[in-house]
């Protein structure tokens, strides 16, 4: 019997659901209601294609969006959440699906809480529990307390053994009833003003057409029919369908490009990104930090200051699994040069880095005397030490030099404290100042080139970060960032929010800031009117993660912010997020372009519908040929996602613009009227056609400008010279097109949807008015510049 693996699986969604889900669609029940009424009166016909077509449309809904679900769980299983464990006395680093029960667990600051843990040791271990209790506040954790699988260590560490995985977790068997909703993203806004743009005019078209209709005399249930079926066609019904498919394939393309998107729907806003926030350290620097010197007051190399590193020290001599690179390269540095602790000194307490005190202490022992050691930022530590005027002057100037050169500083302080309980940064006061450590973390080889890449992309990089101002701007002006102005964390705090949305956008960098100050700036530049992205791998980071318009992190980040983020790297570097924004641009680009041609065309032809219906005596085109005209363009229109994107339009970022798509209706859909005016006349004068024949013969007109009209739309370039489509939307138009001509000249054709064969001199007249048409369109086009 195989064995229970430490995982869950509530968050996936049955193809029973995703079934389900495709009849939450209120045009669904238009067509229910219509094919009822057509089978009630007699319509048997009109009712079968209505049936049919729901049918090929309800399938073609579950079958995309169930192949989008499981894409984005295969690629979510490529983010490796890990734990390290300690197995038969060695450490390792396993997926946590792999925790079994009585396995040693050790947890630092960042970590999710991989199963149900009973404390072994804790050191200062605090861990958020709201998404079990609710409660917000941190909760402190000792020996022999439990720690929940869900819940994330905010500070601390410890060590704990394994009481319950998976389902039989708290957090497992409350998971059927966790429901966390997903934020509405400026793409799904946009699809909402959209919708309802559409719902007005079909309302509108619909009552208006069907009183009209009946007050004409037209037959009650014609003219319901007949309104019914001109508001489904005015309806982009496969918009659904076209966004999922988009985003599915765009995800899988992404992937193969090391961009994992955890929700689909976040590629749209990654492509319309137009500022990214960032740390330097490993996205625009190597992210290898290195001790380079350690030295007292009077910059003289000094054991003791690299000593009391060691002690106030998160990591081990070897360890490899340690989130604190300041910590690891102290370690690396000591390892490398075989330099050893002093003896004798016995760890009472090590606190992890606190990221708003900005500093960590330890507390330790040797030969029954007690030292209290503080490491951390040096405008931190300064202020908690004894030093004259002179010293304090002097080591200024000393970090204001290294800042210039770009060096990193930490300084380690210390003094003798007598034995209590507790010990927390409240004792921290009247140090000693032992000396510095200086680090080094080159900027990356290209980093130079993709930040041009970016900048032409239209995305203005702003660095955020805990550092101070003089190595932040240092680095910066390395990699060809703009570096004038910067905000600091104390200057933000003395700022309004409208103060600081003022400022945010024209500032270069932020410095010094704490996590709270991040989120700050965050909102303050979407207050601005910007998609906001920001890439962060740190639990200091995981509060921006969320509130970002689009949430970046990387594989090697802590857990809880990959699981904050919506978009996870699996290579830390800003050229492969260029691949996302690229790809994403693309897949808006080839959605916009349905949603514009679909209302646009269909606003034409049912204009025209409504438009003749008024002045024949016969409805213009029957219903199931409008839902069937409907119908075959959007199969022509589904294969839009493969479309080729001109370099032009993923230049910068675009955005939905319910006027553009107004204008697009009001000026090219009374274009396309025109010529279905004419094929009226063409119909009427020249072939005396009669009902049949003018239904079929305005079908044929209807479907096939409609659908061609698309290769000249899809561009501000001219069609197939200087931009061409793909292949597969070439062949799917075309064929489509056979289809509908055929129709005409089948059996199938008479008998579902009453048409008869055409004369061959109509489709010689129908080429010319088709040239005619697309050159007007074309010229339009380059003049009025909506495209």
């Amino acid at each position: 019997m195989a064995k229970p693996k430490n995982e869950l699986t509530f968050q996936r969604l049955s193809s029973v659901k995703i079934f389900a889900r495709q009849f939450q669609n209120p045009l669904l029940y238009v067509l229910i209601i219509a094919s009822v009424v057509s089978f009630y009166f007699g319509e048997r016909t009109s009712s079968l294609v209505i049936i049919v077509m729901m049918t090929i449309s309800i399938l073609l809904g579950f079958w995309n969006e169930y192949s989008a679900e499981k894409t984005v769980s295969d690629l979510l299983k490529k983010i490796s959440l890990t734990a390290v464990i300690i197995r038969g006395s060695t450490k390792i680093e396993i997926p946590i699906k792999e925790i079994v029960v009585g396995d040693t667990v050790l947890l630092s600051t960042g970590s999710i809480v991989p199963a149900d843990i009973l404390i072994n040791t804790s050191f200062n271990l605090e861990t958020d529990e709201s998404i079990l209790t609710g409660e917000s506040l941190p909760v402190a954790k000792n020996a022999g307390d439990n720690v929940y699988m869900g819940s994330v260590v905010t500070s601390g560490n410890s060590e704990g053994r394994v009481m319950a995985i998976g389902k039989d977790t708290r957090f497992g068997q409350i998971s059927a009833s966790l429901s966390i909703p997903k934020p509405i993203t400026e793409f799904q806004k946009g699809l909402t003003n959209f919708s309802l743009l559409l719902v007005k005019i079909i309302s509108i078209m619909c009552v208006v057409i069907f009183v009209v209709n009946f007050f004409l005399g037209h037959p009650i249930i014609d003219s319901l029919l007949f309104s019914l079926a001109i508001a489904i066609g005015l309806t982009p019904e496969l918009l659904p369908v076209i966004v999922t498919v988009s985003l599915a394939a765009g995800s899988r393309r992404l992937a193969k490009k090391e961009v994992v998107a955890k929700q689909l729907i976040a590629i749209e806003d990654l492509g319309n990104m137009d500022i990214l926030c960032t740390d330097k350290t490993g996205t625009l620097t190597e992210g290898t930090i290195t001790l380079n010197e350690y030295f007292n007051l009077d910059h003289e190399e000094d054991s003791h200051v690299l000593n009391l590193s060691l002690l106030c020290n998160t990591a081990g001599p070897h360890d490899k699994f340690n989130i604190n690179s300041i910590d690891q390269s102290i370690w690396n540095y000591a390892n490398k040069n075989n330099f050893t602790l002093h003896k004798n000194h016995k760890k009472i307490v090590v606190s992890p880095f606190d990221f708003d005190q900005r500093a960590m202490f330890s507390v330790v022992k040797k030969d029954n005397v007690y030292s209290y050691i503080l490491k951390g930022s040096p405008e931190v530590i300064l202020n908690k030490c004894r030093l004259t005027t002179r010293q304090k002057k002097h080591a200024k100037e000393e970090l204001e030099l290294l800042g210039r050169q770009g060096i990193r500083v930490i300084a380690v302080a210390d003094k003798r404290i007598t034995l209590k309980t507790n010990y927390s940064f409240s004792d921290a006061f009247g140090l000693h100042l032992a000396g510095f450590l200086a680090f080094s973390d080159t900027p990356k080889p290209k980093i130079t080139n993709t930040l041009n890449v970016l900048e032409k992309l239209g995305v203005t990089i702003k660095v955020v970060t805990g550092d101070n101002e003089l190595v932040t701007k240092h680095i910066c002006s390395m990699v060809d960032i703009p570096s004038t102005y910067y905000l600091l964390g104390t200057e933000i705090d003395k700022l309004t929010d409208q103060e600081l949305s003022l400022k945010a956008t024209q500032v270069d960098f932020f410095a010094r800031v704490t996590p709270d100050q991040k989120v700050r700036i965050l909102h303050s530049l979407q207050q601005g009117g910007h998609t906001v992205g920001f890439l962060g791998d740190g639990i200091n980071d995981s509060p921006a993660l969320h509130v970002a318009d689009v949430g970046i992190s990387v594989n090697t980040a802590v857990d809880v912010a990959k699981d904050a983020a919506s978009i996870v790297l699996l290579n830390k570097d800003l050229s492969v997020l260029t691949n996302g924004i690229i790809e994403g641009r693309k897949i808006f680009s080839n959605t916009i372009k349905y949603v514009l041609m679909g209302t646009s065309s269909n606003f034409g032809n049912m204009f025209s519908a409504a438009g003749a219906s008024f002045m024949l005596p016969f409805l213009p085109m029957t219903a199931t040929q409008i839902l069937l005209t409907n119908f075959l363009y959007d199969i022509s229109q589904i294969t839009i996602p493969t479309d080729n994107v001109d370099a032009e339009d993923i230049q910068k970022p675009n955005r939905w613009d319910i006027n553009t798509i107004k204008r697009y209706m009001y000026t090219f859909g009374p274009i396309s009227s025109l010529f279905d005016f004419a094929t009226f006349g063409m119909m009427l004068f020249i072939f005396k056609a009669k009902e049949p024949l003018f239904q079929t013969g305005w079908f044929i007109e209807s479907l096939i400008t409609e659908i061609l009209v698309i290769f000249v739309i899809r561009t501000k370039k001219i069609p197939f010279f200087t931009s061409k489509p793909s292949r597969t939307l070439t062949i799917s138009s075309l064929l489509i097109v056979l289809v509908g001509i055929s129709l005409a000249y089948l059996p199938i054709g008479g008998q579902l949807f009453d048409m008869v064969p055409l004369p061959g001199i109509y489709f010689f007249i129908l080429l010319i008015f088709t040239i005619v048409y697309l050159s007007i369109i074309e010229t339009v086009k380059y003049f009025s510049k909506i495209v």
